[in-house]
């Protein structure tokens, strides 16, 4: 499976190269974007499932004690 998306990010490098500088940039700036909010969206998931994990695992009794 690895040699297969190898093979398939040198065949779009190749294809970018081709292309020629405007139509590649833009193309690579699409996928460097994509993959940034698409990395921030993630992020954002994983943060909202462990803040309610860790809210599933305080009981009543502890949030009504208060900080002291």
């Amino acid at each position: 499976m690895l040699f297969f998306i190898i093979l398939a990010c040198m065949l779009l490098g190749w294809l970018i190269m081709m292309t020629g500088p405007l139509i590649g940039g833009i193309i690579t700036f699409g996928i460097v974007v994509g993959c940034l909010f698409r990395g921030v969206f993630l992020i954002s998931e994983i943060h909202k499932q462990i803040v309610k994990d860790e809210r599933e695992g305080d009981s009543d009794s502890d949030m009504d004690e208060g900080p002291f």
